[in-house]
């Protein structure tokens, strides 16, 4: 059987990438620093953290020695680890790890560096790379873990994605690649500010085998409602065909910067096994976020990740992050 394993399943570790210092992080690094301080502080009580970086020396003496941090460096062109990250699909009794291309979401942003980072520090895992040849990002997907993917159709049938290819090509790339039966599409929802043209690590998370996390927005004044109330009604229509129980998570309140609207959801929350580290943003909806966290899975601990600095740049917790599964080990 082949299959993209699922993130709720157990992990070997996290890999994050630490702000370059020559980045978009610039003007306000060691705000930055702190924040990702913060999360792989958050992470390595529960497992392993590989911690990519362009100076060893800077960020090591950022932490004190911990068993579960590890660090490689290497130079990337920003920290959206996420998306330029290997994915761990099963096949038979082997793990391989995918690595697709990765443009800066339809060729925004420079991003050279950073689709060349998995090959550059393949040595580190014990399961080899597998590069898969079309553009894909780690946040434009989701997985049940037992042939179901979940993704937009604003990012993965994008033009400026795979614009040689229809969707039943993609389908059948998909299905290929992941093993899987279904490659499900939400046609609306999206966030103000986002850079990624609408990913679902952003909107909806297949948080078990039977059961899907999403954005809602009540406020009939905001921007998003309509869009939001749209997507809902899709889920809608996926929970009634495939028995997947769907648990609402508020829409957060307004998050600005410099006048801009950012993409501040409760969706981009991280599982690390024993744990959900969820982002919060100084805003009134974060207490009613964490306590549907706490009660969705009151067999984890629920970690509140103040991710108001890292919100500036347009992403949260889950796209700095990326799952390694549990068999994909550390060298």
């Amino acid at each position: 059987m082949k299959r993209l394993i699922a993130e709720f399943e157990e992990q070997s570790f996290t890999q994050i990438i630490f702000p370059p210092k020559e980045s978009d992080w610039s003007e306000y690094l060691e705000e930055a620093e702190e924040n990702f301080v913060n999360i792989i502080n958050a992470i390595i009580k529960y497992q392993k953290c590989l911690v990519v970086c362009d100076d060893l020396f800077r960020v090591r003496s950022r932490f004190e020695m911990h068993e579960n941090l590890y660090l490689v460096e290497q130079t990337t062109n920003d920290s959206w680890a996420r998306d330029c990250s290997a994915l761990c699909v099963e096949n038979g009794e082997d793990i391989e790890l995918l690595d697709f291309t990765f443009t800066g979401w339809g060729s925004k942003f420079e991003a050279r560096k950073d689709n060349a980072m998995s090959h550059a520090i393949a040595k580190r895992y014990t399961k080899k790379l597998k590069t898969i040849d079309i553009i894909l990002e780690g946040g434009g997907v989701e997985s049940d873990g037992a042939g179901i993917i979940l993704t937009t159709s604003e990012c993965m049938l994008n033009p400026n994605r795979n614009a040689h290819l229809n969707k039943e090509q993609t389908n059948a790339i998909l299905k290929d690649a992941f093993g899987a039966s279904k490659i499900l599409y939400l046609n609306h929802g999206y966030l103000a500010g986002d850079d990624t043209d609408s990913h679902v690590d952003t909107l909806a998370r297949i948080i078990s085998k039977d059961a899907i996390m999403y954005v809602k927005c009540e406020d009939k004044e905001d921007e998003h409602y309509e869009e939001l109330r749209l997507m809902e009604k899709e889920l809608e229509v996926i929970s009634a065909e495939h028995g997947f129980k769907l648990i609402a998570l508020p829409m957060s309140s307004a998050v600005y910067f410099e006048g801009e609207r950012l993409p501040a959801t409760y969706a981009n929350f991280l599982f690390v096994n024993a744990a959900v580290l969820v982002p919060v943003y100084g805003v009134k909806e974060d207490e009613a976020a964490l306590a549907i966290f706490k009660a969705t899975f009151p067999e984890r601990d629920i970690v509140a990740i103040d991710c108001s600095v890292l919100i500036r740049q347009h992403g949260s917790l889950h796209c700095v992050t990326m799952n390694f599964a549990k068999g994909v080990e550390l060298i």
